[in-house]
């Protein structure tokens, strides 16, 4: 590897930037300063920290219109659909800046005669945050301003494929007035982003990434005896019961599966159809589908862009080869999409019928635009189904009947249950997985929870 950082746009194939990696003697200057600084941020009080995060979502949603065509140039988002990314960041940082004295304020254990008893929760000092390029802004304030709220300071490596929105984030801190050295941001090797972890520098790590990302991280920190917390893949599932609003749940799935080119960890990748009203089902999703504009996410009419490389969109390519060789219906021609050819990194969307477990696209996670529908034909089966994968983020229930979907939540293998909705975080609600999609929480009151250590205070009050 160089010495350097490059974003290749995936618009054009162009470099797009360029950023020099740090020196060994920039990581221990940037983590020196952060301990620094974090020993007077934590004895800040709540509502201080506050307003400097609050001025941090206010600078940033300033910087709009410079964003929103940057993530096209980085990662394909089309500009009509920026700017969600900049409210999706107002929402979970304003929410976890509203409940921060609540969560972390000290825990009474209850009276006991000749005692002071409580639990405080304590800042763990600095917390590296390593953040995705699919929802560079999302993904990273989960961990970001909460690490802050609770008294930590932070150091950002984010993914090479976004590196301005690192930059972006340090912008917004400086103008906030948030003391220097608090946040940080680094552009690092991935020998380096181990580095950092087994050398004991950090005091937590947040990951969000891939499976093979989230096992170096653990391996990196062997030893250590930090908290390490992992948002990994998924392989999310739909199920369309036999009540549901077959029309409405269309609409919602197939924006589950294909906003963002399909590349999120918690978008829809499969789906399973009461029988009962599979063929409607079918024609409604695959006639909205052919609705998409594939084209430049620069032009406001483009409603699907590129998705982050030519090698991620050949992998998915790969699937929908194996699973029509393998008796799969295609329902969407590609040529109707004039800018898909292999080895480009603008991709038709798919929509594959006749599949089955034996095939890559319905147990592998495909991170792009593609889909599988099987029929069932009871609750029962699409339970089954759906728990038969590595993964567990998320799962997504279509019914009239909320009393099923809580029977069916209790029974699903995933850390988030929706009923007519998917592919959305809401930040008052835990978000974390099972199985392979990861360990750990971020947002809600237990956010806080893994980035603060407990201490108890057990005074004898009296001695005689």
């Amino acid at each position: 590897m160089g010495d350097t950082i490059r974003c290749i746009s995936p618009v054009d194939g162009s470099l797009y930037a360029e950023m020099p990696i740090a020196t060994q003697a920039d990581i221990e200057k940037t983590f020196a300063a952060a301990s620094a600084a974090q020993q007077e941020w934590r004895k800040t009080p709540i509502s201080a920290r506050a307003e400097i995060c609050n001025r941090m979502v206010d600078a940033m949603l300033a910087m709009r219109d410079e964003i929103v065509p940057e993530l096209a140039w980085q990662m394909g988002r089309p500009v009509r659909f920026g700017g969600g990314e900049l409210n999706g960041l107002e929402e979970r940082a304003r929410y976890m800046i509203s409940i921060a004295e609540e969560a972390l304020a000290p825990i009474d254990p209850g009276p006991r005669e000749g005692f002071a008893r409580s639990i405080t929760r304590e800042p763990l000092g600095t917390v590296f945050v390593i953040a995705p390029w699919n929802y560079p802004f999302l993904t990273a304030v989960n961990a970001i301003v909460p690490a802050l709220m609770a008294g930590n300071a932070v150091v950002l490596k984010h993914a090479s494929s976004t590196p301005l929105v690192a930059k972006r984030f340090q912008q917004a801190f400086d103008a906030a007035g948030l003391p220097e050295g608090l946040f940080s941001h680094l552009f690092l090797s991935h020998g380096q982003t181990a580095g950092i972890i087994s050398s004991g520098l950090a005091d937590m790590v947040n990951f969000t990434g891939s499976v093979g990302g989230g096992k170096a991280m653990e391996e990196a920190a062997v030893g250590r005896f930090i908290p390490v917390g992992l948002e990994l893949g998924g392989k999310d599932p739909g199920y369309v019961r036999a009540d549901a609003d077959v029309a409405f749940a269309a609409e919602g799935l197939v924006d589950g599966a294909f906003f963002n080119s399909g590349q999120s960890c918690c978008g829809i990748e499969r789906i399973y159809v009461h029988a009962d009203v599979y063929d409607d089902f079918v024609d409604r999703f695959v006639e909205i589908t052919k609705g998409y504009v594939l084209g430049n996410p620069l032009d406001e009419a483009t409603t699907l862009g590129p998705m982050i490389k030519a090698s991620a969109a050949d992998f998915v390519r790969g699937q929908i080869g194996e699973a029509l060789r393998a008796g799969a219906r295609a329902h969407i021609d590609a040529k109707d999409f004039p800018l898909d050819a292999p080895g480009s990194p603008y991709m038709a969307p798919q929509v594959l019928t006749d599949v089955n477990h034996q095939m890559s696209v319905m147990r592998e996670e495909s991170f792009g635009p593609v889909i599988g529908i099987m029929k069932v034909r009871s609750d029962e089966e699409a339970v089954q189904l759906m728990n038969d994968s590595e993964f567990g983020l998320t799962a997504s229930v279509w019914t009239k009947d909320a009393e099923a979907a809580d029977r069916l939540a209790d029974e699903l293998e995933a850390g988030t249950i929706y009923m007519n909705r998917c592919d959305y975080l809401d930040p008052a609600l835990a978000w974390t997985g099972y199985k392979n999609s990861g360990r750990g929480v971020t947002l809600s009151k237990l956010g806080y929870e893994v980035l603060t250590r407990p201490k108890s205070r057990h005074f004898r009050l009296k001695t005689d």
